[in-house]
């Protein structure tokens, strides 16, 4: 128990390190923006900046995907598989990149189109998209990569490779935006250079593990990359409910007015901070739970699942307590508008509860993931996507903007609910 226990954490902590550096690619993209004079280029970046979270966000899969199978190779020592699983996501999401920049015209044209910036706002997202994009590559590979060193059971390389994302974006960006005098095309460029810094790192250290390169024949094999394709296509379905949800969410307070689109932004950050910790302890189980099924130690993965949830579990009440004791103040370090919190304060009760609502279907996700039961997740995700809207619309007209919230946590919930009553079938096929 102890040895696993110091197994999950070896992979939660630097994943949950990682994911705290993430966002701080758009922050300072934010940041020198907001020095550039006025508000459109503030709203430029956050359009520019949801236009490539929507796009990339469907093509998760490259990293889930490889992850899982990876691990499962790990468990069974198998190097051959390991290398063919990396060489098949890196040449995937090249195929896919160079779609993105053949088609980047209609796909601009689309999102603005989604997302309705107006007049200066929408030529500055256009001109920036039309550069960050070339990064598509970088991108992609880098999730591909970073996939695989979780199923080779590291994270501390995916951390290495976000530090030097940032490290590289916070130099480049305000040296280009303002010594060079390069003004929004500047952050773009910086950012643009950090993707391909980090897409470089990856695979020098990828290079590194010394993986033999998979002869034509076996690379592209039908049967091989049939399975690979069903894994990372179920993963992808289970992405489009989750955006479909996500979107409704937000459309859904947009249309309640300004306020209330403001306070479940600010609401839904308490979310994101728990997600943090959360997907930490998901890619755990992925690597973890993923060699033990891979190597048929079922006892061990059992004893891995109990540790994950205790864990996933304990962390999760520690949130509820915190924001419990502290949302309020949390809330005013993101607005000083005394209207805003107030309003905020009458929701936050929903958000208190997400931790405990949540927590079992990322713990869930990860071991699925990790197992490759991949149809099982996608399952379990469209029921709960199903449930989302069944309870909201069942409750809106009663309960306005109280029901989005109620759709959400019941979401979270049938997600883990749905998922734990599969389990044990799927124990059984291990």
């Amino acid at each position: 128990m102890k040895s696993l226990n110091r197994e999950i954490l070896a992979i939660a902590l630097p994943s949950i390190a990682a994911n705290i550096t993430t966002p701080l690619l758009g922050l300072v993209d934010t940041a020198v923006s907001g020095h550039l004079g006025g508000e459109a280029p503030v709203a430029a970046i956050a359009v520019g900046s949801s236009m490539f979270n929507l796009l990339y966000w469907l093509f998760a899969f490259l990293r889930m995907g490889a992850s899982g199978l990876t691990a499962r190779a790990t468990g069974r020592g198998d190097r051959q598989a390991q290398a063919l699983t990396l060489y098949r996501g890196i040449a995937v999401a090249v195929t896919v990149a160079m779609a993105i920049l053949l088609l980047q015209l209609p796909i601009v044209d689309g999102l603005l189109w989604i997302l309705s910036p107006q007049g200066d706002v929408a030529e500055m997202a256009r001109d920036y998209f039309l550069t960050v994009v070339w990064g598509a590559p970088a991108v992609l590979v880098t999730y591909a990569v970073t996939g695989w060193f979780i199923g080779m059971q590291s994270s501390g390389r995916p951390l290495a490779v976000s530090i030097v994302i940032n490290v590289i974006n916070i130099t480049v960006s305000p040296l280009l935006a303002f010594s060079f005098e390069l003004g929004l095309q500047g952050v773009a460029v910086g950012t643009l250079s950090a993707q391909w810094a980090g897409c470089l790192v990856a695979m020098y250290m990828a290079r590194r593990y010394g993986m033999p390169v998979p002869r034509w024949s076996a690379l592209f094999d039908r049967g091989g990359m049939a399975g690979f394709m069903k894994v990372n296509t179920d993963i992808m379905l289970r992405t489009v409910c989750l955006i479909a949800v996500t979107m409704w969410f937000t459309r859904e307070g947009a249309r309640q007015g300004d306020v209330v689109l403001a306070v479940n932004s600010l609401l839904m950050q308490l979310f994101v901070l728990f997600s943090y910790m959360a997907d930490g302890f998901a890619n755990a189980g992925e690597a973890v739970a993923g060699r033990l099924s891979g190597a048929g130690e079922v006892k061990a993965l059992r004893r891995c699942v109990k540790l994950l949830f205790k864990w996933s579990g304990g962390m999760a009440l520690l949130y509820t307590a915190a924001y419990f004791v502290g949302g309020e103040s949390f809330l005013s370090l993101l607005t000083d508008d005394d209207t805003l919190c107030s309003a905020a304060s009458e929701y936050l009760p929903w958000a208190i509860s997400i931790p405990l609502a949540g927590f079992v279907a990322f713990a869930w996700d990860g071991i699925y993931i990790g197992l490759t039961a991949t149809r099982q997740m996608l399952a379990s995700m469209a029921v709960a996507a199903a449930s989302f809207f069944v309870i909201y619309f069942s409750f809106n007209g009663l309960m306005g903007n109280h029901a989005l919230w109620m759709a959400f946590l019941v979401y979270l919930a049938v997600r883990g609910l749905t998922q734990s009553f599969l389990w044990p079938k799927i124990l059984d096929e291990v």
